[in-house]
């Protein structure tokens, strides 16, 4: 792939084991440039092993990747002045300021002194740190530190940025002020390839990626994604949503079924959904409302990785 190609990442067959555990199961990847790209998945799918090897710090078992034009890990030195990458650890020295973590980071990344001060200043007024630049650090709220941690890791103007699960640990006024900043790093040519768990998260991404058990099992827009599973999705309304859970959540056909309030949400794994849901409904003698709603981002991961395992189990 060329350094002019409009995708940032192609990653081909990508394949990580440790020793009888495969943690990343031959998964095709392109990440378009100046997009937000998510990687949805739980604990344990294989995100952060996948980010770690398209970033060059862990060699793949198997598989190609280029990124930014580079054949990594091979280029891997070449690649990283040209990357940022951000853990949910928030990567600072507690015991520094503000400003002196931001000129570390400059130098660590070899922004040129005739440079760094201008920087710095940029990022201190645009990450709201005009009042704290002397402010230790470790004393620094949990939104403040993660405002810090991106300065930091898009101090010397990364190309593509690397988030591996970055908003686990603030609130949630901070988590949306920080996406803000992701799309203003976007807007202005950067790629962003961020994990998360959080639904409202992938919703926002451009492109995004479902990780199950290190296996790709789904990959589109949003809208894409969602779209896929229409007539899928029902709400259902009962006096006893209780029982009905019960009764449901053993229906031949559905894949879940999840309370809110008193409606129960069901997704079901395939067309003539509506008719299968009130033929349980019939047999288990319940009067319930059945209705059709629009499928959202939950339900498509539900769908990824339940609807693999029941695809399994029936092979």
């Amino acid at each position: 792939m060329s350094a002019e190609s409009s995708e940032a990442i192609v990653a081909r067959g990508l394949t990580r084991r440790f020793g009888a555990l495969v943690a990343v199961d031959h998964v095709d990847l392109e990440v378009p440039r100046a997009s937000v790209y998510g990687f949805l998945g739980p604990n344990g799918s294989g995100k952060t092993t996948t980010i770690r090897m398209l970033c060059g710090l862990l060699a793949p078992s198997e598989g190609d990747i280029s990124v930014l034009g580079l054949r990594i890990p091979e280029q891997a030195e070449a690649l990283r002045r040209r990357i940022g990458y951000m853990t949910q650890k928030f990567s600072l020295f507690e015991d520094l300021t503000v400003r002196e973590n931001l000129e570390f980071l400059a130098a660590v990344q070899g922004v040129p002194k005739s440079h760094a001060r201008e920087r710095i200043d940029t990022l201190v007024r645009r990450y709201h740190f005009d009042d704290r630049e002397q402010q230790l650090a470790g004393t620094l709220s949990g939104g403040q530190k993660q405002r810090l941690a991106l300065a930091g890791a898009v101090i010397h103007e990364p190309e593509l940025l690397f988030l591996d699960e970055p908003t686990s640990a603030v609130d949630p006024e901070s988590r949306r002020e920080f996406w803000e900043r992701l799309f203003d790093l976007a807007d202005a040519g950067t790629t962003i390839l961020v994990s998360t768990h959080y639904m409202d998260e992938a919703e926002r991404c451009h492109r995004l990626a479902v990780l199950d058990r290190g296996a790709l099992v789904a990959d589109g827009t949003p809208a894409e994604l969602t779209r896929a599973l229409e007539g899928r999705t029902l709400a259902v309304h009962a006096e006893e949503p209780r029982r009905v859970h019960r009764l449901l959540e053993s229906a031949p056909g559905v894949l879940s079924v999840a309370q809110i309030g008193n409606t129960l949400r069901v997704l079901t794994a395939g067309p003539g959904a509506q008719a299968r849901v009130r033929d349980a409904l019939a047999r288990g003698g319940v009067k319930a409302e059945v209705a059709g709603v629009a499928p959202n981002l939950e339900d498509v991961f539900v769908s990824a990785t339940r609807g693999r395992n029941e695809r399994e189990r029936a092979a």
